[in-house]
């Protein structure tokens, strides 16, 4: 994990052209030799929370603190950040029954 990468859209980034431009999907073919004509497209839905994610907007809810952050940043920088893994495990465990719970309830 990298502390301090502010290329926030390196993750959109595809095949040297970025997902979602109008030529990126014409570049991804080209390269491919696909035998399909340039009439031919397809379509790509994205949800709420995927294209919230992309366009950084967040809900304003307080889940996210800055400053917290930069702390932890500069603990880990230092050496000095203690890793709590019974802390680590109880999250992991109330997440995975939170989903268990959610999957059990859909059915």
């Amino acid at each position: 994990m990298k502390i301090g990468n502010n290329d926030l859209n390196a993750y959109s980034k595809v095949g040297g052209t970025t997902a979602g431009t109008p030529d990126a999907g014409a570049a991804k073919a080209g390269k491919a030799g696909a035998a399909a004509s340039s009439n031919e497209s397809s379509k790509v839905e994205l949800s709420n929370a995927a294209s919230s994610l992309i366009t950084g907007a967040s809900a304003d809810d307080g889940s996210f603190d800055a400053e917290k952050v930069a702390r932890i940043a500069s603990a880990i920088e230092k050496g000095e950040f203690k890793i709590n893994a019974d802390a680590i495990a109880d999250k992991l465990i109330a997440n995975a029954t939170e989903m268990l719970g959610r999957t059990q309830q859909a059915h």
